[in-house]
This record gives structure tokens, sequence and C-alpha cells, in this order.
């Protein structure tokens, strides 16, 4: 097929549709509707003379075709992506876009971010505080700061640890001073349990200091993020499993206190990027930042 017919806009729709998995996510990203995604779609197949996907109850799933044009399209329009970022670059004044999870974003990087600013004032710092994937294409962060409860491995994505996430029981002096008696871990059913998106943590908590056999927890309010359980229990409303980074301050302040040193690793955070090895130099600068931050974060952790 000569270049000049080549079907792009049904191209971009098929490629965008194929990676997701779903017509409307595609639309979502191409900012057009489903309706059109399908429609480019099944020209793109009518041209071909062949289906790309098939269409099951509720799903799609790529044929063989689809797959070996999905491969060869995505490859494709990542290094268009990469080129024109390099040729619209700004030299003057780097700004480097992260995405970071909110939490981790609010109680760690942000009071840290005027050190980076003043060791390297030619760089801008623009931060996407959001949890959802990020796939580095053109328009989207450069560098992303990522919480795994496993060793995730990212699609086309390179990730690097940079520090354990652990958890330890923290709440306020006050409600300490004014609950039940705390003998023990399991001690800790008497006071309202503040929970992070699930009960899932508290249960590894508790069988982590021995105290598996009582019954789990099945009740207390359950909160998006960390930064919102860790203000909750700031306020007395509850004991929350705090990420010992996320609460370092306010432990040393006072402001929460930990009833038990038992602490548990629940996962940890992420340096992710499509390719670590070829960043922007504002990119990378960041990223060695990071890393000997969260070096100097380790080194703390060592020694709660």
């Amino acid at each position: 097929m000569k270049r000049g017919r080549l079907p792009l806009t049904a191209l971009r729709s098929f490629e965008a549709a194929g990676r997701h998995l779903s017509f409307s996510r595609a639309a979502e990203e191409l900012f057009v509707t489903q309706a059109a995604i399908s429609r480019q779609v099944r020209e793109l197949e009518q041209l071909l003379g062949q289906p790309l996907f098939l269409r099951l109850h509720r799903r799609v799933e790529l044929t063989e075709t689809g797959h070996k044009l999905l491969q060869q399209l995505t490859s494709s329009f990542d290094d268009i992506d990469q080129q024109l970022t390099v040729l619209t670059a700004h030299p003057a004044q780097a700004v480097v876009t992260v995405s970071v999870e909110p939490s981790l974003a609010a109680s760690w990087l942000v009071p840290r971010l005027n050190k980076f600013r003043g060791l390297r004032p030619d760089i801008d710092i623009s931060l996407e505080v959001d949890p959802r994937l990020v796939e580095f294409r053109r328009g989207q962060p450069e560098l992303a700061l990522r919480f795994s409860a496993h060793n995730t491995s990212w699609p086309r994505s390179d990730a690097e640890q940079l520090a354990p996430v652990i958890d330890t029981p923290v709440m306020a002096p006050a409600l300490l001073a004014s609950g039940p008696e705390l003998s023990g871990p399991a001690d800790l059913h008497g006071y309202t349990l503040l929970h992070e998106e699930n009960r899932k943590g508290w249960a590894r908590w508790f069988e982590a200091a021995g105290a598996a056999n009582h019954a789990l927890p099945t009740r207390g309010p359950l909160l998006a993020d960390a930064s919102l359980a860790k203000q909750a229990a700031m306020l007395g409303h509850g004991v929350a499993l705090g990420d010992l980074l996320l609460v370092r301050d306010e432990l040393a302040s006072g402001a929460l206190v930990r009833p038990f040193a038992t602490s548990v690793v629940s996962g940890a955070y992420w340096l992710v990027a499509r390719d670590l090895h070829t960043l922007s130099d504002g990119a990378h600068a960041f990223a060695d930042w990071l890393r000997a931050e969260f070096a100097e974060s380790r080194r703390y952790l060592d020694n709660c």
C-alpha cells in the first residue's frame, strides 16, 4: 500500500483499542466517541479483509493478525513519539513531568522538592498526582513513582525499586491516653481500626504480631489512601497502619505514636519509566536525586 493511502486515523484507533483491549478506553484516550473507534476499526478490517478483534460478551480479544499489527504499530508510534519529544524539547528551561501516587506526593515528595530546586534551578518539576498506570506516551509523564505490593512488571516499561513500604500501627497520643489499656497487640481490637482501601493490611499485621488467632478486623472506616488514614489517626478517629516513610515527621514531632514496634512489609515504592537508560537530561537528574533521597529514607527505616 502506498504511503499516501495509509489509513492513519484507523490505524491510530486500532492501536489504542488493541493496547487497552477496550473501545471505550481508546475513545477516552483519543477524545472521540466509542462509535467512532468502532467504525474506524471496522473500516480497517474491511480494508485488510480479515478481523482484528474477536467480539466477545462485554470484551474484545485480538486475533493473531491483530496481535501482529498491534506489535508493529505500538513500536512505531512509540519511536515517533520519542523523536518528536526530542525535537520539541526546550533547551533553556527543562520541564520534567512526573506522575506520583497521591499519598507519596503529599507526605514525602512535595516536602522535599525545594531541595531539588535548590540544586537544579534550571529544571522545573511538573507533578501529576494520579495512581493510574502511565504508558509514557507523548504528552504523558516521563517518570512515575509507584507503589506495588509485588514485583510488578509495568508493560513496556522499566521499574527500579527505591524503598520498601513498612507499615506499623500509629495513633494520636490523646487517644492512647484515653482509650483501653494496651497490654498486647490483640488489645487493638478495642479501638477503631482505620483501613486503607481494604482490610488485608491489618490482617497481615495481626499475623506478624502473633495475634492471628483472634478475630480478624471486619469493621472500621475504609479510606482511599495512606494520607487520609494518617490524617484520621492524627484527629483521634482510630488506629491506622502508617507507612513509616509517610509518618516519619509526625512520629518525630509526637503528633503520632507507635503503640507497638511490630511492623510488616506491604510492598515497595518503584521508579518507573519507559526506559530508565534513555531519559532526558532533566529526567535523568531528577531520577538520580530521587535515588539519593530514597537511600536516606532507607537508612531511616533501618533504624526503626
